[in-house]
């Protein structure tokens, strides 16, 4: 094993281990978000989109990733879709149970050629709130 954890690429039989890919798309989710109603419940709305995206993820090369806030209170449940190189896509409105519509989405913007998610055929909560499309960064 190497220092991150990782296998060297000199396994001792001789054979070199499997690469572990990159996510191609990470989905970004607000724990701190709550549902319509404001309750303070935990775990919180938030933390349980986390987890159906999880869930829905689990076959899938998707990251999920959570964070504490991603500023958009106004539009409650939160949720970011990022690729290395591409726009990135802030959602809100969503539910506990848009997990897998933020998979299904990660999905097309993995497939995407232009790096932009495509409008078409996104699942209607991906369509609805969207809150904000940043470009990638200027090199």
């Amino acid at each position: 094993m190497d220092q991150d954890g990782g296998f060297s690429a000199e396994a001792a039989d001789g054979l070199s281990p499997p690469r572990v890919m990159a996510p191609d798309v990470t989905i970004v989710v607000c724990t701190t978000c709550r549902d319509a109603t404001g309750s303070d419940a935990r775990p919180s709305a938030g933390e349980l989109l986390a987890e159906d995206a999880r869930h829905a993820a689990a076959q899938e090369n998707i990251d999920i990733r959570t964070v504490e806030c991603l500023g958009n209170c106004k539009r409650r449940l939160s949720a970011a879709l990022l690729r290395d190189g591409c726009w990135s896509y802030v959602f809100g409105d969503l539910t506990p149970q848009s997990g897998s519509d933020l998979v299904a989405g990660a999905k097309l913007f993995a497939m995407s050629t232009d790096g932009i998610l495509p409008w078409r055929d996104r699942p209607d909560c991906l369509k609805r709130g969207l809150v904000a499309r940043i470009p990638p960064p200027m090199r």
